[in-house]
């Protein structure tokens, strides 16, 4: 009597949305940036976000939407992410390694793009925190330069060390081999902290509101018939950006209608 074979178990099948990190930059206790492959297929407009993951103990892959921190021309895939000690997903993706996979879907979607404003001569990109990301990709664009004559960055953290991602990114534009000479002139940049001391304090609202942001750059206030505007923050703050946007007379957009400003939503609310 001869015993039956036992069978081998199938090995696992690769996930085809996988994708390898290719480096990882760790800014702050709480902020880091990594690097992956891109799929050789994915077209996306500078500005939008991917669902990006990692699988979770059940098997079923933990996703998130993240904004696509590279500009569209590039090779790779760059991100810019918050850690969360207990969040679902950044707990475990705080911890990879150059080599380790994600998860990526390749189906970008968003609003912070430039087909959904109508032309004008000046854009302003407006952010807190992570909300730099997208306008990390627009402000690498060639695109974003061709279209507007001025571009103002308004990013507003509560620390300096939180504000060293954009700061480095904006400090190495001018240099870029690419964009560089579109850039010089054109791009300002104008961080903020709001809880240690620095140079320049206070959030974006105020600093619009006030006037302080159009002084200090020598700038004239916002006009509906020149000024084009991109927000993107937590709920609080986009609703609170919205409200200064439209007293100075700009009407919201989107994909479908491109008016004078657009906010992206897809990450109000989510956790992480």
């Amino acid at each position: 009597m001869t015993a039956n074979p036992v069978a081998e178990p199938s090995p696992a099948k690769p996930d085809p949305n996988a994708q390898t990190v290719t480096s990882v930059r760790h800014w702050t206790d709480t902020l880091f940036s990594f690097r992956v492959t891109r799929p050789q297929s994915l077209r996306f407009r500078s500005g939008e976000f991917v669902m990006i993951g990692l699988p979770g103990d059940n098997g079923k892959p933990i996703m998130r939407a993240y904004s696509i921190a590279s500009p569209n021309w590039d090779e790779e895939l760059e991100f810019y992410s918050i850690k969360v000690p207990d969040g679902p997903l950044t707990s475990r993706l705080q911890n990879i390694q150059p080599g380790d996979q994600i998860i990526l879907r390749p189906k970008p979607v968003g609003t912070l793009v430039h087909d959904a404003l109508i032309p004008g001569k000046r854009v302003w990109f407006l952010a807190t925190g992570t909300g730099l990301a997208p306008f990390a990709s627009l402000m690498r664009d060639p695109e974003t330069y061709d279209k507007f004559d001025e571009v103002i960055m308004m990013h507003t953290c509560r620390t300096a060390e939180e504000l060293t991602y954009g700061r480095e990114l904006v400090e190495a534009l001018e240099a870029d081999e690419l964009i560089g000479e579109m850039v010089a002139g054109k791009l300002k940049y104008y961080p903020t902290t709001t809880r240690e001391p620095s140079e320049r304090m206070g959030r974006i609202t105020d600093n619009l509101t006030s006037g302080k942001v159009f002084e200090d750059l020598g700038l004239e206030p916002m006009n509906p018939a020149t000024d084009r505007a991109m927000v993107c923050g937590s709920l609080a703050f986009n609703q609170d950006v919205m409200k200064v946007l439209e007293g100075f007379g700009l009407n919201e957009g989107a994909n479908s209608e491109p008016r004078e400003y657009v906010v992206e939503k897809a990450f109000v609310g989510e956790g992480v």
